[in-house]
């Protein structure tokens, strides 16, 4: 009788990680190892399918194994390599001070022994990010284009990738934006042909989606995103980038409309994120759902999304300051809002902060800054040359050609604004420069054109839920001041808050949710600077609002 033949876990679990599956890796490797041991390569493949399993901690031991083991058989070079994954891997995780001894650790290995290797090239990455981060964008993209010659050399086609994308970020920072995408494209060539490991494969995406945002490439943010998605969704057991992927969903989904789905979206990237902590990706993700809760009125959820964002390191700016204008805290808002353009220096970070200081500008009624802002951004506009942010540039044109009282000429950048908007398909953006492009009318006299614009952005504020900007809206069209900066629906439900009725009562009275006047409520307090119904009954008493 023939014998049964038993399967070799270890030979098993090599070619499960060839075919990257995951999971399958993982248990093969690690029961081979608890059979036996493993030698240090293999050592390797069983800590990154941990890592793409999302077993962070564990990737790490195994790691420190194989480094050991490398260090104690005299491969100097793979000792060095693994200094260099478990440096990258505590880097993520935000413990930089540990992952600089590694990083550290593998450089002194690799001079002590005078060798000449490809991991010289992957142990300049962090150098070279380093850079790249604190805007030495020259310094960065000379150290990245070191790492691209050293994977050319050694023929290493995750280490030239890398250094592609490195050279690629630090070309845009540097404000050749050209050149850069056209180094990002090169670097989607080598992802897209499946020349680069799983890790390098979903860094590269990543990044690259990135800098698309960055330089307002709406094209190829969704083009790349895309891609990511059913990369992600070809290997349903891989956790890291799946996060990042969601992120980017929902950065996309918001612009066009879709706040439900980029709200679910965000909410899944924060929680898949939770489970394998990145705190660039975790911040995002919390940023973004600031965003749509203070787009939809949601004005304490916001707050702590922001908050939230912050502590997981991703700045909350400009988001906080345009909640403290929709407040009505205009001076918070100011504060913050000069401060962030005072500390901004590179081009992709004032760009992006640069719309909200003009919004924020204008409502202090400082006009003049407002018209440095607007003018820098145009010129960063006409640098980059993206249709996204050339709609962006022209918008806030628009806004402060209205505020010096050039009402014709405001019409035609905002009516340039809301073409371009209407092309990529943003109908929050494009009902916002219809809001503007009604005051002009109206500053012209011509009130029959104002009202078609305000009810036409109306509607599409209520389609979406943007309850503050609706708010507004219904103020504008209504054209009557009213105190405190409230709007019409605002002072409709402070007078039924004085006759006494509750919240059911006016929900009831006005056909709206409870929810709906619990949030008029606190941005009456707010306005008015009262903290109770009775101090705001006071007020409405006080101004004949009842």
């Amino acid at each position: 009788m023939a014998a049964m033949h038993t399967a070799d876990p270890l030979e098993e679990g090599r070619r499960a990680f060839e075919r990257q599956a995951w999971t399958d890796a993982h248990t093969l490797l690690l029961s081979a190892d608890r059979e036996s041991g493993i030698e240090p390569a293999d050592l390797m493949r069983l800590a990154m399918a941990a890592y793409l399993i999302g077993r962070d901690e564990e990737s790490v031991e195994i790691l420190t194994r194989a480094h050991q083991g490398s260090t104690s058989g005299n491969d100097i070079a793979h000792a060095a390599r693994c200094a260099f994954w478990i440096g990258f891997q505590l880097m993520g995780r935000g413990d930089a001070a540990q992952a600089g001894g590694w990083f550290a650790r593998g450089g002194r290995l690799l001079a002590e022994n005078e060798l000449d290797c490809v991991e010289q090239g992957y142990l300049l990455i962090p150098v070279a990010l380093q850079n790249l981060y604190g805007g030495e964008f020259q310094t960065s993209l000379e150290t990245f284009e070191q790492v691209a010659a050293l994977g050319a050399r050694f023929e290493d086609p995750d280490l030239k990738t890398l250094g592609r994308l490195g050279r690629g970020q630090a070309l845009i920072g540097m404000g050749r934006t050209d050149e850069g995408v056209g180094m990002l494209d090169e670097v989607m060539v080598a992802v897209t042909t499946g020349d680069v490991s799983a890790i390098i494969r979903g860094l590269a995406y990543c990044a690259v989606i990135g800098a698309c945002q960055e330089v307002f490439d709406l094209g190829r943010a969704k083009e790349w995103t895309e891609a990511l998605t059913n990369w992600c969704a070809s290997q349903p057991d891989l956790v890291p980038y799946r996060g990042q992927c969601l992120v980017h969903r929902a950065q996309l989904m918001l612009l066009q409309g879709e706040w439900a789905d980029a709200k679910h979206e965000a909410e899944r990237a924060r929680d898949t994120l939770a489970q394998a902590p990145d705190q660039g990706s975790i911040g995002m993700a919390f940023y973004e759902l600031g965003e749509l809760h203070r787009l939809r009125g949601l004005f304490a959820e916001a707050e702590v999304a922001y908050r939230e964002a912050s502590r997981w390191g991703h700045a909350p700016e400009p988001g906080l300051a345009k909640l403290r204008l929709a407040q009505g805290q205009i001076a918070a808002a100011e504060a913050a809002s000069r401060r962030v353009v005072d500390e901004a220096r590179d081009l992709i970070t004032r760009s992006k902060i640069l719309p909200a200081h003009v919004e924020i500008m204008l409502a202090c009624n400082d006009v003049p800054a407002a018209r440095v802002a607007a003018d820098e951004l145009s010129k960063i506009a006409d640098e980059v040359g993206a249709p996204l942010l050339r709609a962006i540039a022209a918008h806030a044109q628009g806004a402060v050609l209205l505020g010096e009282g050039h009402e014709r000429a405001a019409l035609t950048s905002l009516r340039q604004a809301w073409s371009t908007w209407q092309q990529l398909e943003a109908p929050y953006e494009a009902a916002r420069a219809r809001v503007l492009i009604g005051l002009a009318c109206r500053a012209l006299g011509d009130e029959d054109g104002a009202g078609m614009e305000l009810d036409a952005a109306r509607l599409v504020f209520e389609q979406l839920g943007a309850a503050p900007d609706g708010d507004r809206v219904e103020a504008l069209a209504g054209g009557a001041a009213t105190p405190a900066g409230l709007t019409g629906r605002e002072v409709e439900v402070l007078g039924l808050v004085a006759t006494g009725k509750t919240n059911r009562q006016i929900a009831d009275d006005l056909v709206i949710s409870e929810k709906t006047v619990a949030r008029h409520l606190s941005n009456i307090f707010t306005k008015l600077g009262v903290t109770s119904r009775a101090g705001a009954t006071a007020y409405a008493y006080q101004h004949d609002l009842v």
